[in-house]
């Protein structure tokens, strides 16, 4: 078995999915998806413990592990990442739910970009005692070579988009006009690349410009494209349902034909910055289904009586955190399949 690295997602070039054959990205545009009960029921779990398979890495969330030579089976842990440190306490169903949401769009968006999901059954890699760590947060998808960027679209100024802009009226080179506020919509939505920083690290805004020179123009205009469309389409898609897309990170590979293929997770709480419609007003920071209630919460945290510096050891999370943390993750992922 290969030494384990930690990493930030995979240390292999791909990632794994689905839930069943139906839900890995088959399911019909118009059907129904519905949260289980097992988000509700199932037991946390904050590290896989599968044998039967050599683990490629465990990233902030993800453990990765290898299916022969063209296929990684993806677990959805129950871990949750802020500020690029780990917290020691999961939050229940949390892997099950972004698992659900993501095959939610994958099943939406395929008529837009190929996706790295391969239509098998994750239960069937792995040993039988070890389904129940696989089942419902599991997804196997096709190896790829992994694009060193990520393709990251604001329709909304937040985070560090509004500090950008604060600071030189545009956001990785993208000018935009004066006056905005934190929270305000943009004229159109601005495509704002990032490198991939090493799990600990912080990701680093880069413009159009530098990742061209990283893949080439043609490709990073492809992935340009592609990103604004995938989020146009969700955006206008979760808008019907009450939550507004203030921005999404989408992560790419390359398959053995050089296609471009989306991977990863997609449109999640995690990858995105959800605000629900009845609490959006421009100048405040609006309240979120996404992980800025943790962040929010960390802020004002303290460890040994001292403000909590953003690195590990992290501060224990109250259980009334907990739980609230995970009821926002479960009303986004009732919300879009209302």
């Amino acid at each position: 078995m290969p030494a384990v690295r930690w990493r930030r997602r995979w240390s292999d070039p791909t990632l794994t999915f689905p839930r069943s054959p139906a839900l890995a990205g088959l399911l019909p545009s118009g059907a129904p998806f519905i949260p289980t009960d097992r988000t509700m029921t199932t037991p946390a779990l904050l590290t896989t413990t599968i044998t039967s398979l050599p683990l490629l890495a465990r990233g902030k969330v993800r453990d990765n592990y290898a299916v022969g030579e063209d296929r990684i089976l993806m677990v959805a842990t129950d871990r949750l990442s802020a500020f690029d440190v780990i917290m020691n306490e999961p939050i229940p169903g949390k892997g099950e739910l972004l698992t659900q949401m993501a095959l939610f769009w994958f099943a939406r968006l395929g008529h837009l970009v190929p996706n790295h999901l391969t239509g098998d059954d994750p239960l069937s890699v792995v040993a039988p005692a070890e389904r129940e760590q696989v089942r419902g947060r599991s997804m196997l998808v096709k190896r790829l070579k992994p694009l060193p960027v990520e393709a990251v679209v604001r329709g909304y100024l937040a985070g560090s988009g509004w500090t950008e802009y604060r600071a030189r009226q545009a956001v990785c080179g993208v000018p935009l006009p004066p006056g905005l506020q934190l929270a305000s919509r943009l004229p159109e939505p601005i495509f704002t690349p990032a490198t991939k920083a090493e799990m600990g690290d912080h990701d680093e805004n880069i413009s159009f410009d530098r990742m061209a020179s990283m893949l080439g123009a043609e490709l990073a205009s492809k992935v340009r494209e592609v990103s604004i469309r995938l989020y146009r389409t969700a955006a206008e898609m979760a808008l019907a349902k009450g939550i507004i897309i203030a921005d999404t990170k989408f992560e790419f590979g390359l398959d053995v034909d050089g296609t471009l293929t989306l991977m990863d997770e997609v449109l999640t709480p995690d990858s995105s910055r959800f605000w629900p419609v009845e609490g959006y007003a421009a100048g405040i920071n609006p309240p979120s289904f996404d992980k800025q209630f943790i962040r929010d919460w960390l802020e004002q945290a303290t460890v040994d009586g001292q403000p909590w510096n953003k690195t590990a050891p992290p501060p224990a999370l109250p259980a009334d955190v907990i739980q609230r943390t995970a009821g926002k993750y479960r009303e986004a992922m009732e919300r879009l399949t209302a």
